[in-house]
């Protein structure tokens, strides 16, 4: 019975951020293909769909007036404007998924890692993904396609302010080679799977074993 109560663990709330194109989405798809205890939080925007994204598994796609309506109906753990788009994510969502062991990697900006710290600091383990220089970040943004000239110089003009929050994280990887990223972060997760406070059953554990009158 005990052992049993010590394989339940609370989930990890893994948070990544970075300027856009350091490379952090491509880390998240690559760490859920090698771990299935890991699963991408969900984030709720305005923004238009890119060609290659499924609602509900991307994002969930919904209306500025859809978005306002649940933010003022509290349902966001967190939520941000970034380049006049609205993303959020919501708590009942995160809530059933932890408290069952599930562990969720959150792919979100500063602003957002700040609210879930704020609200959840003891689930959350953050990690900052900077770009080995700004020409390469600048040649990514190129490169992927998906944004115009316009769009990636408004994303190099923020990288800067962006970056400056590097300090706020608990660890950073410098992403220059994906695979060596995506071992790094795997080694943050397993320790901080271990921690004490994650591990539910482990007092009730302890205690058995240290009961004399249990044996």
């Amino acid at each position: 019975m005990y052992m049993n109560n010590l394989n339940k663990k609370k989930g990890v709330m893994l948070v990544l951020s970075s300027p856009s194109g350091a490379g952090k989405s491509s880390i998240c798809k690559s760490l859920m293909s090698l771990d299935k205890n890991l699963s991408l939080s969900v984030s709720t925007t305005t923004r238009k769909k890119r060609p290659n994204e499924k609602s509900g598994e991307d994002y969930i796609f919904v209306s500025t007036e859809e978005f306002e309506n649940m933010l003022s109906n509290n349902n966001f753990i967190e939520y941000a404007n970034v380049f006049d788009n609205y993303y959020g994510t919501v708590k009942s969502l995160v809530d059933n998924k932890i408290n069952n062991g599930q562990d969720l990697i959150f792919d979100i900006d500063w602003q957002g890692a700040q609210q879930l710290r704020e609200k959840m600091r003891e689930n959350v383990v953050s990690i900052f993904i900077l770009p080995p220089s700004k020409r390469e970040l600048e040649r990514r943004l190129k490169i992927r396609g998906q944004d115009s000239d316009e769009v990636v110089k408004k994303r190099m003009d923020g990288a800067s302010a962006e970056i400056t929050h590097w300090a706020e994280y608990d660890y950073v990887i410098i992403n220059e080679d994906l695979n060596k990223s995506v071992n790094a972060v795997l080694g943050v997760l397993k320790a901080e799977r271990m921690k004490r406070i994650r591990q539910v059953g482990l007092a009730e554990f302890v205690r058995s074993i240290t009961d004399n009158s249990s044996q």
